[in-house]
């Protein structure tokens, strides 16, 4: 493996995930934006804890673009490029471009992104952080030429009521740029 810059936190690839092993490097990665999930404590209470730290894929090829991240295969033994864990991404998902595009400019917008599995969506959004306050957003990333489905949209808007989040679908244009469309539940 090649010698890193000190600040470059390091992970290595296992499947569909990255694991920063040192856990000063998952602390300060943690810390800067609650990026990834530390392995064996489900709601950390701070940004303080002795364990490795765990990477999606799309955190991993974020991190990798603002040089915050070196992600090593320990099958090849090379470090991975942000092409390198897009490719790998979009072998798992078409919609990992445009889920990757999305999540990149939340993050660019100064939000807290996370996954957002236990709502059934993409990712649930934060102004500050979990522990600080609450998502108030949950976003789904459709590609536009898939379309969106009505029987989704009444079930996600359902779903973000009774949680009280606002429910937002993003959709990827062709040429790049992100649209959002904001759905709230009304009750006659």
């Amino acid at each position: 493996m090649s010698q890193e810059p000190e600040d470059t936190a390091v992970a290595e690839l296992i499947n569909d995930r990255a694991i920063v092993w040192n856990p000063q490097h998952g602390m300060r990665l943690y810390s800067e934006g609650y990026f990834g999930q530390p392995v064996g404590i489900r709601k950390p209470k701070s940004a303080e804890f002795d364990k490795p730290l765990e990477l999606s894929l799309i955190e991993c090829a974020y991190l990798t673009r603002a040089g915050k991240l070196s992600v090593w295969n320990p099958n090849s033994g090379q470090v991975l490029t942000e092409t390198d864990l897009l490719s790998l991404g979009t072998a798992k998902s078409d919609e990992f471009p445009d889920r990757l595009l999305v999540y990149s400019q939340l993050r660019e917008l100064g939000y807290v992104v996370r996954p957002g599995l236990k709502f059934g969506t993409d990712f649930a959004v934060y102004e500050h952080g979990p522990g600080i306050d609450h998502a108030p957003f949950l976003i789904h990333v459709i590609p536009q030429k898939k379309g969106v489905m009505p029987l989704d949209i009444v079930r996600a808007g359902r779903l973000a009521t009774s949680v009280k989040k606002k429910f937002i679908v993003a959709t990827v244009k062709e040429n790049g740029e992100i649209a959002y469309y904001s759905f709230q539940w009304h009750r006659p």
